[in-house]
């Protein structure tokens, strides 16, 4: 059993009530944390900017066994431009796919599946089938040259290859985990604004080699190994990467992220408040702005 494994993808938001209502009601998910920070992160977790922001973790279960979605919320900003970097999540589950089919907002695409878009015209392609464990089954990225990704995914980042295809291919770190889809759009990949970041964990002892075997092999490091501090929580080590295609990537030391990552109950509650205050505008009010778009 590998000892990496798959955290989450992070997601910029423009509309905290509409994307806390879409995750809720449509996916079926819960929200396990919600923690509100007042500059940037020193990661650059919530993209480039270093105002107010706001991090929310949804998805079925803790995230000890379950890959989750992080929606990272920036005041002032309403809208972010999509690239063609992001293709989609898949999940199977049964009680999921009769729940979006029924939303109204959901297409029928390949396989009989269904696929929904979130606020922000992000996509999640779910399948009416049942799988041991997490519903969620893999991210797909797009890439412009198949056999590049693979091999920085496999060699350098440590995966398993499940599956390569003419234009597609299926990786991992465990049989039982999300996995990684790249799928080869046949140009340069444009991240746009609304570009995200996947997140693995590893034992903390390996973040410095990861580090240096990416040096060796002349790869982007945009964050050399950092310790972030969350207050009243874990402090943890991570380092930011970017592969061939300019897909941010973050590997975080799991023993302090397991501590981190617990299950927050009143994570609901300090949502909604903040979603509250969004509808009242009261911090734009009082800081004399009007929402923006990246």
């Amino acid at each position: 059993m590998s000892t990496r494994r798959a955290l989450h993808f992070v997601f910029k938001v423009g509309n905290r009530t509409e994307t806390a209502k879409f995750y809720r009601d449509v996916l079926g998910m819960k929200f396990l944390r919600h923690e509100e920070f007042e500059k940037g992160c020193e990661a650059a977790c919530n993209g480039p900017y270093d105002g107010k922001w706001s991090k929310s973790m949804v998805g079925y279960g803790p995230e000890d066994k379950h890959f989750v979605v992080e929606l990272t919320y920036n005041y002032g900003i309403g809208t972010y431009r999509l690239g063609t970097d992001f293709r989609g999540i898949n999940i199977s589950s049964k009680e999921m796919f009769k729940k979006v089919s029924n939303c109204g907002d959901a297409v029928a695409v390949a396989g009989g599946k269904q696929e929904v878009k979130s606020p922000d015209g992000y996509s999640f392609i779910v399948e009416d089938r049942d799988c041991p464990g997490d519903p969620v089954q893999s991210v797909c990225l797009g890439c412009s040259d198949l056999s590049k990704s693979v091999d920085f995914w496999s060699r350098l980042c440590g995966m398993k290859i499940y599956r390569q295809e003419n234009k597609s291919a299926l990786l991992g770190f465990d049989d039982n985990q999300c996995k990684l889809e790249l799928q080869d759009i046949g140009t340069d990949v444009d991240h746009a604004t609304a570009f995200g970041r996947i997140a693995f964990s590893c034992p903390r002892t390996e973040l410095p080699d990861i580090e240096k075997k990416m040096k060796e092999a002349e790869q982007t490091i945009l964050t050399p190994l950092i310790s972030l501090d969350t207050p009243g929580k874990a402090t943890v080590e991570v380092v930011i990467l970017a592969d061939p295609d300019g897909h941010e990537i973050c590997f975080v030391g799991d023993e302090a992220f397991r501590e981190l990552s617990q299950v927050d109950d009143k994570a609901d509650k300090l949502l909604d408040q903040g979603v509250a205050a969004d509808k009242s505008d009261e911090w734009f009010k009082k800081k004399g702005l009007t929402k923006g778009t990246a």
